[in-house]
């Protein structure tokens, strides 16, 4: 993969934010930079689940006075459209065609607009389908590979599964969702055991599967996001030559994280901290593997993708012969600081992550 910074996204002030009186802390330079500046509230230095071992050279001492280059930076009057073209997202879907194993995911803290970028408004049914300028990274890429891949002879199939609690579930099985195994080989890496795979010819019928599986994926509503993800979900598309003899096969993986949150600021309580456990936990682990694998080849120790599913899942993509995109989602608000320098931090340090596809 080519070493150019991952994009980032400014999503608006929602109308609580605005009525509590939050500032707007962040804002796009208009050269792919996004500049950082408020004075930071005290007694909140926790570490962030993705935060790098070390700060980036850019920040100020004060640490709340900084900034960022990316490749592109998308704020918040950004249209969907723009961010598809703008993100390097059509080349993905080629590379995918091609047979290479492409993995796109977007990271931040909850409520910080990862799954609108990913997929657009939640509220999407059969019954009222969202608006085709509101359509996320998904959806749009589901209508370019198969436009491209019409007349290749390829067959295109999907599995969609979620990391609940440290449980891989299949979210297209029929039944209520069960935990499946995740096994390790030489030649496939770390996959999922009977995760059910649907092909699909259309558009239509792409997007019926990713509704089906959003519908089933567990989610929450609490102080700062109501409707707050409670896992991490990966949806795959496999492409495969229909023609005989022909070797290997291209994937396309978009990856939904759940959010980074505080306890004491979402307010969660129950079953709901016991999920911002899992999910933070998940998040560190996934922030440690990439700050190692930042590190130069030869200083590099041994990355610990095991310690969970989330790394494991995400291993090829990360550290393997795969080409991935890391769009960093983040908050402009003034209660949102210390989360969002945390993000953006991280996407500077991922910026130093190769692979050799």
């Amino acid at each position: 993969s080519d070493t150019s910074v991952p994009p980032a996204r400014v999503r608006p002030l929602t109308c609580a934010e605005t009525r509590r009186g939050d500032r707007r802390v962040v804002r796009s330079l208009g050269d792919s930079t996004v500049h950082v500046s408020a004075t930071a509230p005290r007694g909140r230095g926790r570490r962030h689940p993705l935060s790098p071992s070390r700060a980036c050279p850019q920040v100020s001492a004060a640490r709340h006075d900084a900034t960022f280059g990316f490749s592109a930076v998308f704020d918040a009057g950004t249209s969907q459209e723009a961010v598809f073209e703008g993100s390097g997202m059509r080349e993905l879907v080629e590379l995918a065609i091609g047979g290479f194993a492409c993995t796109v995911f977007a990271f931040g803290q909850t409520g910080s607009g990862k799954t609108y970028t990913l997929m657009g408004p939640l509220a999407q049914s059969e019954a009222q389908p969202a608006a085709p300028c509101v359509l996320g990274l998904m959806q749009r890429s589901f209508a370019c590979l198969l436009e491209q891949s019409r007349g290749a002879g390829l067959a295109l199939s999907a599995s969609y599964v979620e990391i609940y609690n440290e449980q891989v579930r299949d979210l297209l099985s029929p039944g209520p969702p069960c935990a499946l195994p995740l096994r390790w080989s030489k030649s496939r890496g770390f996959y999922v055991e009977n995760q059910l795979s649907v092909e699909f010819e259309s558009l239509e019928g792409i997007t019926e599967l990713l509704l089906e599986g959003s519908r089933r994926r567990r989610s929450s509503a609490h102080a700062l996001n109501k409707h707050s993800s409670r896992s991490h979900a990966l949806l795959t598309v496999h492409v495969r030559s229909r023609a005989r003899g022909a070797g290997g096969q291209g994937t396309l993986c978009f990856v939904d994280l759940a959010g980074s949150e505080r306890v004491k600021d979402t307010g969660s309580a129950g079953e709901l901290c016991v999920e911002a456990n899992n999910i933070n936990r998940s998040l560190l682990a996934l922030g440690h593997c990439i700050s190692l694998l930042a590190k130069p080849r030869g200083k590099r120790a041994h990355v610990p993708y095991r310690d969970s599913k989330l790394t494991r899942l995400l291993a090829r993509a990360l550290g393997g012969s795969g080409v991935t995109l890391m769009v960093a989602c983040v908050s402009p608000s003034s209660r949102c600081l210390s989360e969002t320098l945390s993000t953006l931090r991280y996407a500077s340090r991922a910026r130093s992550v190769t692979t050799r596809p």
